[in-house]
């Protein structure tokens, strides 16, 4: 390697963030006011949810335009304190 990282991001880029919990009927609203705190406003399409095969958990895809890394480390960060939230990727 030569000293450099491997996968430095250029911002700002469309980065998505996948959300997973148990399955709720307002779990996609929940994590998009946390990741709006963040970003302010969501564009349309911004948003894309799926429960899983048993229905017992759904994941919450929001896509993004990041900034910067700090947003983004303070976006996990939130979402990751969220007891109904069980992996952020």
């Amino acid at each position: 390697m030569n000293g450099r990282r491997e996968s430095e991001m250029v911002f700002p880029c469309q980065y998505p963030i996948k959300v997973m919990g148990y399955w709720a009927e307002d779990f996609d609203a929940f994590v998009a006011q946390i990741v709006r705190r963040h970003v302010g406003d969501l564009g349309e399409g911004a948003l894309r949810s799926r429960e899983s095969r048993g229905g017992r958990f759904i994941s919450v895809t929001v896509t993004i335009e990041a900034k910067s890394r700090s947003q983004l480390d303070a976006i996990y960060r939130d979402l990751t304190s969220e007891t109904r939230i069980v992996m952020v990727l």
